[in-house]
């Protein structure tokens, strides 16, 4: 009964996918978001259950469903495991995923292919499930796979426009650049220890100091969480993944691709605590991504764009706890981060569906009156990420500070200016889209209403958990450390809250509130509106062309490989091609001179035999003299 339920919860979206694929276009769009939907309730219905299991018990629930690959000692089963940890991502995963899903239903009823969206949707799930609930790397690695798949296919959805596909195809070709480092962290793990099943390799490690093969492989890996969870080098994909439909974005960046690398690094925490090395390379890059990515928002003026970069900078902050070993408090800014950046996303989706398309926050403004509850709902998500008391970023991103602040004091330095950055220009979005008067066209004006309700229900929710989110640790309760204590190898300490801990929240809070009076001063008591692109200037100007990086890698990458391919195919490939064409000519220059010898007469022929046989009598008559 339990294995049948764990197939349930694992094939019920690619059940849901093969549905739309086949007969969605003839059943009608209802149907199709409706079947859809349904196909991710159920997942979550049974995670609940599970998880409840789980909690009462302590104890996880593992299945093998067959027997797999067996070379030599090499061992392994296709494995289910649901864990403290696989469920934690089930839940919000599958949680969140119904929401999107239902909020999709309205949002892309106008679109011809709306079949085809939900099937992907429907994939894009099944893959990360599949990702969260193997028992070994290896089928961790066929989720990680598919979601890269699945985010190829629905960024570049409307495929008519090319600049989608472009951005389709980068972030698909850059997450390979990432997969590739994980590919090798899992031969390395497996030559080392000749197996890829966590249980297993938690058990080889335990009180051994690793070799120079397990740091490479816990880097290597660490390469993979990075192109996953657009982390320096590898991020500027996410931002450009924002040419999907906003469904597509609040599910990539709230509860499945870019927190898969989050849940990697958490699962083999074992491996990294091995390597302190790595891990302090963790925490730098995370760091340095979170301020990277913060001061690039401060000036985009594309709604989703902010967005984007907000969750590339809030990656960061996650990263930079995992790489001092919090990873209880990581896991924790993922879950509420989740609540929020979801809300966030649909409700600029609602926003863009008002304005029929526009994303341009220039072109805003005044809309609190005609969207009060996108309006609301964005505001209380608006306040959670940028850590307002008491809503549930505030306690998940204090606690990032906080340990960074025990550990590295440089460190918590720059998440603080980045979380001040995050106020910041989360404000300035919600004030320039918000407040102040309409600048967009007098017939947007016009039509200017709230979303219908298979929209707004959504964000309400995930307002709600957004505010009350928090509560999962809540100091001194603290039940997600407790909860995820089975999974780490590193037992947790706990800490009462003290004067240093409700110092470092006030200078948290002071930071947060300097960061929205910044906004406040300078969107609307100065009613500041952003120039037009071409009149920015100076650092402005690097700032909003994102550092140049792109360009950067255009020069340093994109063009010298397109360089070396044309001179292959100009010039190498039809030089080699003259010589291989040339021996097929003397080939067949030698068989037509051959020919000639053919002439059909008889004569000829015994003439040429007998001079044949002569040639050889001399030949073994000097052989034999020689002798």
């Amino acid at each position: 009964m339990e294995k049948n339920l764990i197939l349930l919860l694992l094939l019920s979206p690619f059940i849901g996918f093969l549905c739309n694929v086949f007969f969605g276009k003839k059943t009608g769009k209802g149907f199709s978001g409706a079947l859809g939907t349904i196909a991710i309730v159920i997942p979550f219905v049974l995670s609940v259950y599970f998880f409840m299991q789980v909690n009462q018990t302590g104890k996880p629930i593992q299945v093998s469903l067959f027997d797999w690959i067996q070379v030599s000692n090499f061992k392994l089963d296709f494995g289910i495991l649901l864990d403290q940890l696989s469920l934690l991502w089930l839940l919000f995963v599958t949680g969140i995923g119904s929401l999107i899903h239902l909020y999709s239903i309205s949002y892309m009823h106008d679109d011809e292919n709306m079949h085809k969206f939900f099937a992907y949707l429907n994939l894009f799930v099944f893959f990360m499930i599949t990702l969260v609930v193997g028992s070994n790397l290896l089928v961790m690695f066929i989720g990680w796979e598919g979601v890269g798949l699945c985010s190829y296919l629905l960024i570049g959805f409307w495929h008519k426009n090319q600049d989608y596909n472009d951005a389709a195809k980068k972030a698909f070709i850059m997450n390979r650049i990432g997969d590739l480092g994980f590919l090798i962290g899992m031969f390395l793990l497996a030559y080392t220890f000749n197996s890829l099943d966590y249980g297993t390799l938690q058990s080889a490690t335990l009180g051994d100091t690793p070799d120079k093969l397990v740091t490479i492989a816990a880097f290597c890996l660490f390469i993979g969480a990075c192109g996953k969870s657009a982390q320096l080098p590898l991020y500027t994909w996410l931002p450009d993944a924002m040419a999907g439909p906003t469904p597509v974005s609040a599910l990539i960046h709230a509860a499945t691709m870019v927190t898969a690398g989050i849940f990697m690094v958490t699962r083999m925490n074992f491996i990294f605590e091995l390597t302190p090395l790595v891990q302090e390379i963790i925490a730098i890059v995370g760091a340095s991504t979170a301020i990277v990515a913060a001061s690039i928002g401060l000036l985009q003026n594309d709604i989703k764009k902010v967005l984007a970069y907000s969750t590339v900078s809030q990656l960061g902050l996650m990263f930079l706890a995992l790489g001092m070993g919090a990873y209880t408090v990581a896991v924790f800014h993922v879950i509420t981060h989740a609540f929020f950046k979801a809300c966030l996303f649909l409700g600029s989706g609602s926003v863009i569906h008002a304005l029929h398309g526009e994303q341009d926050m220039r072109k805003m403004g005044g809309l609190r009156k005609a969207m009060p509850i996108t309006f609301w709902t964005m505001m209380i998500s608006t306040l959670a990420i940028a850590g307002i008391f008491p809503f549930a970023g505030f306690w998940s991103k204090d606690e990032i500070l906080m340990v960074a602040f025990e550990h590295n004091k440089a460190l918590w330095i720059v998440g603080s200016i980045a979380s001040i950055m995050t106020a910041f220009y989360m404000f300035r979005l919600m004030y320039l889209t918000f407040f102040k008067d309409f600048r967009g066209t007098e017939e947007q004006k016009h039509h200017l209403h709230e979303s219908p309700s298979l929209i707004t229900l959504p964000l309400v929710i995930l307002a709600f958990l957004a505010t009350v989110g928090g509560l999962i640790n809540f100091p001194g309760n603290n039940w997600l450390n407790h909860f995820m204590e089975p999974i780490l190898a590193t037992k947790l300490e706990h800490h009462e809250l003290g004067s240093n801990e409700y110092m470092l929240m006030g200078i948290a809070l002071a930071g947060a509130l300097i960061g929205i009076g910044w906004a406040y001063s300078k969107y609307i008591k100065q009613s500041f509106v952003p120039a037009e692109d071409e009149a920015i200037t100076g650092i402005n100007k690097t700032i909003y062309n994102k550092y140049y990086v792109d360009e950067l890698y255009t020069f340093l990458i994109v063009k010298p490989l397109n360089g070396l391919s044309n001179f292959f195919r100009t010039t190498l490939e039809p030089a080699l091609g003259k010589v291989v064409f040339s021996f097929g000519s003397a080939a067949n220059g030698i068989g037509n001179q051959g020919k000639k010898l053919q002439t059909g007469s008889i004569g000829l022929y015994l003439f040429a035999f007998v001079l044949g046989v002569c040639a050889i009598i001399i030949y073994l008559f000097l052989a034999q003299k020689i002798v």
